[in-house]
């Protein structure tokens, strides 16, 4: 089974390792689930979302026939991206930012009604997207950019998460080793969606605010990469600075 190595939150090389599931927290009903992106955050999330009983389809840019591996691990569906969010109550997003704009046009036009739409996504423009001027000029936050490229709200989450910890670190509700993830959203109903499956991932959640908020937890904010609670990320939250760090500025 694969395995990423710890490097950055999201990012990481593939190695071979070992996982095996236990569900933590009580089942809830099985969901329909697409994933856009089978790195290292898409591919945990493929693992630890179809072990919980969730029907999900993944995408790459790739093509279907690249999942092949991950598909026969885990039981997903491997699709073509423009097919990846088709009756989906949930869709990740989760690509190299600058690959955005080259996601196939009408992605999410077969979702459900009200589909909750999670962006991991950061921008990294030293280190790998190049400049983005809406972002750094116009003080967009990384995840208003997307979701203007996608046409649909979105829900920031997982963007600070280390990949291996989506299979190493779930625990039970009140275990006082238990992760929070922050997560930001305008869409009140959407949120609560994701926070209820995140839940079920086994880690607690903090309400970040929307998504004008979220650049409290970009890259080279306190909250980015934090291992710890729930008080330890509500205030790691509320120091974060809204200038952006000169290691992720372009």
């Amino acid at each position: 089974m694969r395995r990423t190595t710890r490097n950055s939150p999201g990012r990481g090389e593939v190695v071979l390792g070992t996982f095996a599931c236990t569900c933590i927290n009580h089942r809830r009903s099985a969901m329909k689930i697409g994933i856009i992106g089978a790195g290292n955050i898409g591919g945990n999330l493929t693992r630890r979302l179809t072990a919980l009983g969730h029907d999900v389809s993944v995408a790459n840019s790739r093509g279907p026939e690249t999942l092949r591996d991950l598909a026969e691990e885990t039981g997903a569906t491997p699709v073509r991206a423009e097919e990846a969010a088709e009756g989906a109550r949930v869709v990740v997003v989760t690509v190299p930012l600058k690959a955005v704009p080259d996601l196939p046009a009408g992605l999410l036009d077969g979702a459900a009604e009200g589909v909750a739409v999670i962006d991991t996504g950061n921008y990294y423009p030293q280190q790998r997207d190049g400049r983005i001027a809406a972002i750094e000029d116009e003080g967009l936050t990384e995840s208003r950019w997307t979701e203007q490229h996608l046409g649909h709200p979105v829900i920031k989450a997982f963007n600070g998460t280390y990949a291996q910890d989506i299979l190493d670190r779930p625990r039970p509700a009140g275990d006082p080793e238990r992760m929070a993830l922050p997560v930001a959203g305008d869409d009140e109903e959407a949120k609560r969606i994701v926070r209820d499956l995140i839940d079920e991932l086994g880690f607690d959640t903090v309400d970040a605010g929307t998504i004008a908020d979220s650049w409290r937890q970009q890259p080279g904010t306190p909250v980015y990469g934090l291992r710890a609670g729930v008080d330890a990320v509500r205030k790691a939250l509320a120091e974060a600075s809204p200038e952006r760090p000169a290691d992720f500025r372009g």
